[in-house]
Order: C-alpha cells, then structure tokens, then sequence
C-alpha cells in the first residue's frame, strides 16, 4: 500500500480539505468585504461590467466533474499563485494612488494576499502528501502588464477580485469532492482518481 494510500494519510488529506474549506470560505468572505471596499473606494460601480483580464485564471471550467483530484489541486495551484502575484501588483499600485490617504484599503488588499499565499501553501502541502511533484513556479502567474490607466488599472482589480472570488467558492467545491470517501472501500479517493 502506497504512503498515499495509508489510513493515516487519507486522515490527514481528509483533515487538509477540511481545514482548506474553512480557509477558502474564510478568504471568500474577506474578499467579498475587500471587493466591496475596493468599488466604494475607487468610485466604481458594483455592477460594471468588466471583460476578461489577462493573466487572471477564470474559475469557470468545462467538464469539472471528469477532473481528477490531481488536475484540480494543480489548477487552483496555478490560480492562487497567479491571484498572488496580481494582488502584489494591486497593492504596489495602491500605494502609489493613495500613499497613506486609504491605509484600511491597503491593509485589506495585504491581508487578503497573505490568505491567497497561505492557501497556495496549503494546496502545496496536499501535493506534497500525494507524494506528487509540486511544480514550479516559473511561467505561473501572469506576465507584466502593459502601463495601464488609472481607470484601467481600477476595473482590472475589480476583476481580479471578483474571479479571486470565485476561486475561493470552486476551491470549496474542489475540497469537498477531494474529501469524500470512495463508496467501494470507505477511504477518501486517491487524488489521480476521477471523483
């Protein structure tokens, strides 16, 4: 029986999802809150309607009950490390608007990108008990983007947020259904296995 197989392991990947959903559910709320913040902040209105930005992975995702475990951690991987690297650049950018003029923005924005890096983290730790290889980190997240207005660079963070939003539900989603047992044996199922 492989490490991964273990009764151990499967509590600990049981308890890793479990932990991971309270977290995502956590970060959603937060994130919500924040979009909130970020739309009053940057007179911006709730429902403005903004297109695709590049570099943000979308949640939405064709046929998500045939990906397997593993497909789904290494998305939400990629995602949460791209979202890091999209709210650095918020935040920088932030700063540079506002200085000190909105500190409770700027904290927010910190705040939730410390969550997005602890959950990157955590999606890390359960590839890890897979004994799967973690990828790196080069080509992830998104290329710098060109100099974009300050209204451009407004309606690109509203987009970022709302999808960081979205993440957050799926990864729950993509926890949950890591989390339940195989019917056959009781355990939970291996991540390479379709759910």
């Amino acid at each position: 029986m492989a490490a991964a197989d273990s009764p151990s392991a499967a509590l600990r990947r049981r308890d890793l999802c479990s932990r991971g959903i309270r977290l995502a559910g956590k970060m959603r709320a937060d994130v919500v809150d924040l979009l909130d913040a970020y739309v009053e902040q940057q007179g911006l209105d709730a429902s403005a309607s903004v297109a695709a930005v590049e570099g943000v992975p979308l949640a939405a995702v064709e046929r998500w009950d045939e990906q397997t475990g593993t497909q789904r951690l290494l998305e939400n991987l990629a995602a949460y490390r791209a979202f890091r690297a999209l709210l650095a650049q918020m935040l920088e950018e932030q700063r540079e608007q506002l200085g000190e003029a909105d500190a409770g923005l700027g904290r927010a924005l910190a705040a939730v990108l410390l969550q997005v890096s602890a959950f990157a983290y955590h999606l890390e730790e359960l590839l890890r008990l897979e004994s799967r290889g973690i990828p790196g980190e080069e080509g992830d997240g998104p290329p710098p983007p060109p100099r974009l207005s300050l209204f451009e660079q407004k309606l690109r963070g509203l987009g970022v947020l709302r999808e960081l939003a979205q993440w957050a539900v799926r990864s729950g989603r993509d926890l949950r259904q890591l989390a339940k047992p195989s019917p056959a044996n009781g355990a939970a199922p291996g991540l390479a296995e379709s759910p």
